[in-house]
């Protein structure tokens, strides 16, 4: 989380003062069309926001040279990441699950997949980081989206047959690659906008390393291959400068639970907005030509630093209105979210069975894709809306249990759907923007555990083949803000979001209040209001 972080960081600067080198831009276009290019503004998620730099179409010599395939460097940086990693575990770090041997490979193999104990942010965040690793490696070597992912599915195949003692893990060879490839095409597109090779001396260099942080792959195929240093007439961007637009936010928060009396958090908070593409380009084929990325990042005592990652990703679309005032298309769209919450206050011991569960929520879905639309009304210059609805398949989730505790796991895997929806509304020529949203999981745990079950049979640190507590959970985030602009950039914002998760447990009995309860139904909610200044790039 904090090499993406840091990499975002990074990058916005950098894109930032592409547009100023003082070395020529390639002629793609004339003086009179970059200046316009200057000047224009996208519609993003919440209004018109400035784009970063000109629009620039990638230069024909890059495209076809960074499109040649490089299988066995490619193949060669996958097995050698996985490598490197188990030597760092096993040597510096003595992770029990590093010590390998012949005889845990070929019981790996024997035992099969199961679901795994670690922590969420390790199964839903750190891992499909990892798998961005694997992605990038044939993403840098030539090879386009969809056969990068079968890197991603190589590397986590070979980490998790022959790299750990640990039998492998059901949930990692699904969100790994998947949720690898939503990261890393997003860092893939994010190091190309840094790259310039047309420049030299210090600025080469600060390039260079920026890129590396973004995309450690990448970066280190360019030192093998030479390009980090090779100096050219063009840039050696793969698709060149696409409309990118990036709000910056830091403020205050506040979060409480509603219904029960736990306490209240505040503290320090921020958010990174970025949207890159067009997103009502008339046809498109090329995963991820757009996408938007949103991440959360707060300092609140007993609250995770990350709180919230969220990916939306195209994958094809189609425009099927274009007019003067409205505008609308429909595609395919891959979606990653990692939503993270954890104890205002602990529960009193004597508290009741029933109560639920002293932190908030907790959801990971980085396996998911579905369908969605598009859609943008300018009924005059003073005012524009947009909107959009998404109907999701959930490859793969986890979200939080009030019951199941084993290891390092507080939540439930599972499969399910989600349904999200939202509109912006830019008032006075963008001096106002109003924005609501709402995203709705339905998620199905159907692998369950007997009651009966003595955990004391199974060893210390070993995982128990269920997905949790058997039930259906629903969890829905609704959110409200409000920004107004100080200045042509700088906006103050105001909001609010409502958290709430329903549990229903389908094979469980509780004795609680002085009787048994059977399957019960447990609800949490939790409300948070942020006031901050954002600034638009």
């Amino acid at each position: 989380m904090k090499t993406i972080l840091i990499s975002i960081l990074l990058v916005i600067p950098i894109i930032a003062c592409a547009q100023r080198r003082t070395t020529p831009y390639p002629a793609t276009t004339d003086s009179t069309s970059v200046a316009i290019l200057q000047q224009e503004r996208c519609i993003s998620k919440y209004g018109y926001n400035h784009v970063v730099s000109p629009t620039i179409p990638p230069d024909t010599a890059d495209a076809v040279r960074l499109q040649k395939k490089h299988f066995w460097r490619a193949a060669a940086e996958t097995a050698g990441f996985n490598i490197g990693l188990w030597a760092f575990d096993r040597y510096v770090l003595d992770g029990h699950f590093a010590y390998i041997s012949w005889n845990s490979i070929k019981e790996n193999f024997k035992h099969g997949f199961e679901w795994d104990d670690d922590h969420l942010h390790t199964n839903m965040f750190d891992h499909p980081y990892n798998g961005s690793i694997f992605f990038n490696a044939g993403r840098s070597n030539g090879f386009n989206f969809w056969q990068s992912e079968l890197f991603a599915i190589g590397g986590s195949a070979m980490w998790e047959m022959f790299m750990e003692c640990e039998y492998p893990s059901t949930n990692d060879i699904i969100a790994t690659p998947i949720g690898g490839a939503a990261i890393g095409e997003v860092l893939y597109r994010t190091s190309d906008l840094i790259l310039d090779d047309r420049s030299s001396g210090v600025e080469r260099f600060g390039r260079e390393a920026a890129a590396f942080v973004v995309n450690p792959m990448r970066g280190l195929t360019r030192i093998i291959s030479g390009d980090a240093w090779k100096r050219r007439s063009t840039s050696g961007r793969r698709f060149g400068i696409p409309p990118i637009s990036i709000e910056l936010s830091i403020g205050g928060r506040m979060l409480t639970l509603w219904d029960y009396d736990e306490g209240t958090r505040a503290g320090v908070a921020a958010e990174i907005n970025i949207e890159y593409g067009d997103k009502f380009a008339e046809k498109t084929k090329a995963p991820y030509d757009y996408f938007s990325f949103l991440m959360e990042i707060q300092g609140m005592k007993t609250q995770p630093l990350l709180s919230r990652v969220e990916i939306v990703g195209r994958l094809l679309s189609r425009e099927i209105i274009n007019k003067k005032k409205i505008k609308a298309s429909v595609g395919m769209y891959q979606h990653f979210d990692f939503f993270d919450s954890d104890t205002i206050k602990r529960r009193e011991p004597n508290r009741d069975l029933l109560f639920p569960c002293v932190v908030p929520y907790k959801l990971g879905a980085p396996a998911s894709v579905g369908a969605g639309v598009m859609v943008k009304y300018v009924p005059s210059n003073d005012f524009v809306f947009d909107g959009y609805a998404h109907a999701n398949g959930l490859i793969l989730a986890g979200i939080l249990t009030d019951f199941y505790r084993d290891y390092h796991r507080n939540y439930n895997w599972g499969s399910g759907y989600s349904i999200k929806a939202g509109i912006n509304a830019s008032l006075f020529k963008n001096r106002l923007i109003v924005s609501l949203a709402n995203q709705y999981y339905k998620v199905y745990t159907w692998k369950g555990y007997d009651q009966k079950f003595d955990w004391s049979t199974t060893p210390e640190g070993k995982s128990v083949n269920i997905q949790g507590d058997k039930s259906n959970s629903t969890f829905n985030h609704l959110e409200a803000s409000l920004k107004y602009r100080l200045w042509e950039r700088l906006f103050i914002s105001a909001g609010a979001d409502f958290y709430w998760r329903t549990t229903s447990y389908e094979d469980l009995e509780i004795r609680a209040w002085g009787g048994w309860t059977v399957y019960p139904i447990l609800h949490s909610k939790q409300i948070g209001a942020h006031v901050m200044l954002t600034y638009v790039l």
